[in-house]
C-alpha cells in the first residue's frame, strides 16, 4: 500500500509562488509515474503536470512556462514549483502515483488547497 502526503499549499497573492511537495511511502516510487491534478469548486479534476519514472515532464497548456514538476527518488518526493500564480490557479491540488505492473495501480493524496487572491 502506498500513502501520499501533500504539503505546501496556502494563500498567495497573484504573481506569487508556491512549491507543493508530495511524499510517498513504500518502495515503488522510483518506478512510478507521478502527477499533479487540481480541482476547483464546481469543475472537473484536471491534470496539471506529470513526470515519468525517467524524468520526462509534461504540462497542461494553462501552466506551461509557469509551473515545474520535479522528483527526488532518494526522498520519494515529487514537487510542483508554481510561479506567476493567477486567481484561476485556485484549486485543491492532488498528487497521483501511477504504477504499471500486471495492471495499472493509481494512488492519490488527500489534497492541498492553493488559493490565489489579493
Amino acid at each position: 500500500q502506498v500513502q501520499l502526503v501533500e504539503s505546501g499549499g496556502g494563500l498567495v497573492q497573484p504573481g506569487g509562488s508556491l512549491r507543493l511537495s508530495c511524499a510517498a511511502s513504500g518502495t515503488i516510487f522510483s518506478r512510478s509515474a507521478m502527477a499533479w491534478h487540481r480541482q476547483a469548486p464546481g469543475k472537473q479534476r484536471e491534470l496539471v503536470a506529470s513526470i515519468t519514472s525517467g524524468g520526462t515532464a509534461n504540462y497542461a497548456d494553462s501552466v506551461k512556462g509557469r509551473f515545474t514538476i520535479s522528483r527526488d527518488n532518494a526522498k520519494n518526493t515529487v514537487y510542483l514549483q508554481m510561479n506567476s500564480l493567477k486567481p484561476e490557479d485556485t484549486a485543491a491540488y492532488y498528487c497521483n502515483l501511477r504504477f504499471f505492473f500486471v495492471s495499472t495501480l493509481d494512488y492519490w493524496g488527500q489534497g492541498t488547497q492553493v488559493t490565489v487572491s489579493s
